[in-house]
């Protein structure tokens, strides 16, 4: 008797997920350099640029988070990447909106918080990236 496998196969991330999840990966990248660069300057426009690039990143991350929820809905499969890009998206949204708040304060009230919550949001969206897109291999996509 033949087992009955009820696993749906594997699909690919849409390709407009994968241009928002993209998309947030040099923004948050972005928003780091610019807080090194507040860090070994002390120019203020630095920090201001750096808040807007997060919050940028912070839209990009948002929406994409969105749709790896719809699209861990949508799967049976929970060992897939619709649930880890989820919880990592989840991570990265929660520490950059921490970030954003961060951000809010003084030029100078922001340090050394800034650069650490940024490198480690940036580190956390980059394993998002690759999580989602890997999906995109040939023979997983279907």
């Amino acid at each position: 008797m033949a087992a009955n496998d009820d696993r749906r196969p594997v699909r690919a991330i849409h390709p407009l997920h994968a241009a928002l999840l993209s998309g947030a990966v040099p923004l948050f990248l972005g928003g780091l350099l610019a807080d090194l660069a507040y860090g070994d300057t002390a120019e203020v426009q630095w920090s201001n640029f750096a808040a807007w690039l997060i919050a940028g990143a912070m839209v990009f991350t948002g929406l994409s988070l969105l749709w790896a929820f719809i699209a861990m809905l949508r799967g049976r499969a929970w060992r897939s990447w619709p649930i880890w890009c989820f919880l990592l998206l989840l991570a990265a949204f929660v520490l950059g909106l921490v970030d954003s708040f961060v951000h809010a304060r003084d030029a100078w009230g922001i340090m050394p918080a800034a650069p650490i919550l940024s490198a480690i949001v940036t580190v956390i969206i980059i394993l998002a990236a690759v999580v989602g897109l890997a999906s995109l291999r040939a023979g997983e996509a279907k």
